[in-house]
This record gives C-alpha cells, sequence and structure tokens, in this order.
C-alpha cells in the first residue's frame, strides 16, 4: 500500500481537530489505546487488511459530469457535481442513466457532496463555506446553512450527518441545527490520513474515497481507525482513464446490499462487490 500512504497521510491535524494521531501516549493512553485508540496502527504490524473487488454490473454515467457526491434511493441516482459554472444537483435513473432532473449552481459555486437526509437532499459546496438544502421532491432549495471549513464529502449514520472537510477530521453534524456534535480524527498506521472526500455509511461503517487514490478507507466511526481498504484499481482500464479525474462517488443501496462507485468524469458507474478472499 504505498501508493496510498505517500499520496494520501500527511501529519498534522486541521485546525480545531482533536490531538494528533501522532502524538506520543502516555501509559493511560496507551492502554486505552489497546482496545480503541486511534494509535492502534502503531501496535499492529500487520495493518489494515487490502480487499480486491469484484464487477457485478455496469450503468451509463454522464462522462461530463464532475462527480462529487453520489446517493442511491429505490433506483435513482441522487448526483452532486462540482467545478465552477457546471455544479449542479442531479436526479438519474440508474439502470439507464436518463438525466430525469437538473438543478444548476449559480457559476460562482462549487458543488460538493450530497446526501439523502429524510425527504431531504443536503449538498456541500467546495470554499463558499455554505451547505444547501434541497426538497427531494420538488429540488426546491429549502434552506441553507454556514460551516467554517471546507466542505468536501457527506453521509450520514441516520442520527448526525457526517461531513469531511479534505483534512483527517470528520464533523458530526446535528441534521436540523447543523451544529457540530463531535469529531472525530480518522488514522492509518498511526498517523492521521487526511484527503477525506466523498462518504458513504455502509453497514455501521465509514467508506471514504481518499482524494487522488484509486482506494476507498472503511473507517471505525467510534474509533476513527482505517479497519480496511477497498482497492479499485483496475475499474477503468488506462485508455479509459486519459482525460479523466479521479475515482470518487460512493452510494449504497441498503435494501439490496448492492454498492455503487464511479468517478469524476467517468461514463460508467460500477456496481462492485468487495472480496474479502483476498
Amino acid at each position: 500500500m504505498t501508493s496510498r500512504s505517500a499520496a494520501a497521510r500527511t501529519s498534522t491535524s486541521a485546525p480545531g481537530s482533536p490531538a494528533s494521531c501522532a502524538m506520543a501516549p502516555t501509559l493511560a493512553a496507551l492502554l486505552s489505546i489497546l482496545s480503541a485508540g486511534c494509535m492502534g496502527g502503531q501496535l499492529d504490524d500487520q495493518g489494515a487488511p487490502v480487499y480486491g473487488f469484484d464487477l457485478v454490473a455496469v450503468f451509463p454515467h454522464d462522462p461530463e459530469a464532475f462527480t462529487q457526491g453520489l446517493a442511491y434511493r429505490d433506483g435513482i441516482l441522487y448526483e452532486g457535481t462540482g467545478l465552477y459554472g457546471r455544479s449542479s444537483l442531479r436526479e438519474t435513473i440508474l439502470e439507464t442513466g436518463e438525466l430525469v432532473r437538473i438543478r444548476s449552481l449559480p457559476p460562482e459555486i462549487f458543488g460538493e457532496g450530497i446526501v439523502l437526509w429524510e425527504d431531504r437532499l443536503v449538498q456541500l459546496t467546495w470554499k463558499e463555506g455554505m451547505g444547501l438544502v434541497w426538497d427531494r421532491e420538488s429540488f426546491a432549495l429549502v434552506e441553507t446553512f454556514s460551516y467554517p471549513t471546507e466542505g468536501w464529502g457527506i453521509t450520514t449514520d441516520g442520527s448526525s450527518l457526517i461531513m469531511s472537510d479534505g483534512s483527517s477530521v470528520l464533523r458530526f453534524l446535528d441534521p436540523q441545527t447543523f451544529e457540530v456534535r463531535r469529531t472525530l480524527e480518522v488514522c492509518s498506521d498511526g498517523g492521521p490520513l487526511s484527503r477525506l472526500n466523498e462518504l458513504e455509511w455502509v453497514q455501521g461503517l465509514i467508506y471514504a474515497n481518499v482524494w487522488q487514490t484509486d482506494e476507498i478507507a472503511i473507517i471505525s466511526p467510534q474509533t476513527g481507525k482505517v479497519v480496511a481498504w477497498i482497492d479499485l484499481s483496475g475499474l477503468l482500464s488506462e485508455e479509459e482513464r486519459l482525460g479523466r479525474d479521479v475515482l470518487n462517488g460512493i452510494a449504497y443501496d441498503d435494501q439490496s446490499d448492492r454498492l455503487f462507485v464511479t468517478g469524476k468524469l467517468w461514463p460508467e458507474v460500477f456496481q462492485v462487490e468487495v472480496n474479502t478472499s483476498e
């Protein structure tokens, strides 16, 4: 996993984040770490397992969509796209890729991750410090909220909204007030893991795209430790990757236990099954 460590891990924490994982622990802290702490990666010689994948199905995707966020419900893919002048909120039919509805954002706004929350869609923006709340049925803007960091990815555990900002810190927000309930620093190999991007909640764990890699980190929401990795390299051939951007976009169908992934400007959405036997 040399590429993952070199590209994605830094030794600094975001302003206002919990104490860095790289700090030397006291004896009391070390005892706690043995059972649940983020530093536990330093005590694990084998590290988190790296899983491959089996390709289950392929669906069409707009190759002009700069995917920042993805969510699934009842046969529909909801997608947030980025880039200034091209950002949008979209509703498409998974099986056909047919665009049902689109709401373009103002050209001065760079759209980021999205999450379904009850009858609404919550969408982040990159550097504008503003979240957008849309009615899912009408795509009407219901309200906005602010945050002091960049906006990257967002998901929900059914109680809180979980937000990434490109650092190693995840923030758990009250879905009504958008106030921060708690923060969680994500660690891998004993150090903070930054560049956490698109997020998805899958069977009690947080899945996170790590920007500029072909890997998804599987994160414990209790400890912040990366408990496993999914290596998705090879989804697109080298020729198909030319002129396209990175892997980004995770959606989970919790009714049928299906996992979907795609990338920025990718022509397809892939249904994959994590292969834990490798």
